[in-house]
């Protein structure tokens, strides 16, 4: 008895193919995306893209360039030759992170104490990615000790100098010898294995100030960070459900007699499309409202923007909803088929994971997805403060994603007129 209850159980889901779909399609889809994300960093990170600045020009801060060049898990860029265009790509997320090199920092570049400090870099971040200052500040002082031993050998002597009582005649003559020696093969290959020193904001052998150049005024940046992800997601879900209605009118015999009226199926379509695209934009109107009163996202700062993006990203997903209910038969269909979609376009466009952390080929798949767009487009209102006109693009991708969505849904619903 209990092996034909079993029996009878896997029978039903193989003729739901909704269930079915959600039971295995559903968590190998997230699996792959997830295993992509994170999996395939093979125990560490894409490289970081920057630009460096030299100001300095100096036999040392030529060397130091070059050591943060030779990094791994730096992607360098020395084409932006003053600190103005350099905090321009930051602020435009061309890059996320600049390093200045300033002048005066080849005369005193190493420093054991705080009293020594010489010329100060400057790291000029976005706040948004919360790790990639740290991560570059760490490989600044694992390039100093590769490219400068006779910076630290000098700075070391200084100090011994200082605090032992003096070196003698002899001990200097020593150590200039040893010095030139060193420093003849600097510019010889080293295929040595090289190891991160201890390093971090609060100290090391080169001296760092951060500054945040993007979201550094903001009252809550995170919230403003992320509030457009999280509501193009939900969003996407409210589309659908709105769009579903037709499947309903279509059963209870309701969709007929419109149609047998003077009420053509385009005409249909235009008043649902209407309806969720009016629905989506006041979702994401009370959304950000609450954010602005609760979390203080500075909506008000940005309206005309924010009128924009809401009112093209309302219409994307309102269109893919009324295409995904044109698609399906039931709403057990359309009802697994929205979770599918909605939750893969959210994990790959950066609803769910913030897409600078994911691999370039993750971020690159992620454009298939009009949630990449959406985001960009709002990230560049709240976040980045650009002036609208800066959004064309976004605008004219969502909008072109909204009438190939509708094209699609008005194509398949020609079942429902001859029906």
């Amino acid at each position: 008895m209990i092996l034909d209850i079993i029996r009878t159980g896997f029978m039903n889901l193989r003729r739901d193919r909704g269930a079915l779909m959600l039971s295995f399609i559903v968590p190998i889809a997230f699996f792959s995306i997830f295993a992509g994300i994170f999996g395939s960093r093979k125990g560490g990170t894409d490289p970081i893209h920057m630009v460096v600045v030299d100001e300095d020009r100096s036999e040392f801060s030529r060397r130091f360039v070059n050591a943060l060049k030779g990094e791994a898990g730096l992607r360098v860029e020395t084409v932006r030759q003053d600190p103005a265009s350099a905090e321009q790509a930051v602020k435009a997320g061309d890059v996320s992170v600049a390093v200045i090199l300033p002048k005066g920092f080849g005369a005193a570049p190493i420093s054991f104490s705080h009293e020594t400090v010489g010329a100060r870099l400057q790291i000029l971040n976005d706040s948004s990615d919360p790790i990639a200052a740290q991560v570059v500040f760490g490989l600044i002082q694992k390039a100093a000790m590769i490219s400068m031993p006779d910076a630290m050998a000098t700075e070391g002597t200084r100090m011994l100098d200082r605090y032992s009582g003096g070196l003698t005649p002899v001990q200097r003559a020593r150590i200039d010898s040893s010095m030139a020696a060193l420093r003849s093969h600097l510019d010889a290959p080293r295929d040595s294995e090289r190891t991160d020193p201890a390093g971090g904001l609060s100290g090391g052998l080169i001296a760092a100030d951060i500054r945040d150049v993007v979201g550094e005024n903001k009252k809550n940046p995170l919230v403003a960070f992320y509030a457009a992800g999280i509501g193009v997601m939900f969003l996407l879900f409210s589309a659908s459900a709105a769009g579903g209605a037709m499947l309903d009118e279509a059963d209870n015999g309701t969709l007929d007699r419109i149609l047998s009226s003077r009420v053509t199926m385009t005409t249909l379509l235009l008043g649902k499309l209407g309806y969720a695209a009016l629905l989506g934009f006041l979702q994401l109107t009370v959304m950000f409202l609450w954010g602005a009163f609760a979390f203080r996202v500075e909506l008000f700062r940005h309206l005309d923007g924010f009128l924009v993006m809401a009112i093209v990203t309302s219409l994307a997903s309102a269109s893919l909803g009324l295409c995904l209910a044109a698609s399906c038969k039931t709403r057990a269909q359309l009802s697994s088929l929205t979770t599918l979609v909605v939750l893969v376009m959210s994990a790959l466009g950066g609803s769910m994971v913030p897409r600078f952390i994911m691999p370039e080929f993750l971020q690159k798949i992620g454009f298939v997805t009009f949630n990449a767009w959406a985001i960009d487009g709002f990230t560049k209102i709240f976040w980045r403060e650009e002036p609208v006109t800066h959004v064309w693009l976004q605008v004219v991708v969502l909008l072109g994603a909204a009438v190939v969505f509708f094209a699609v849904a008005r194509r398949l619903a020609r079942r429902w007129e001859v029906a």
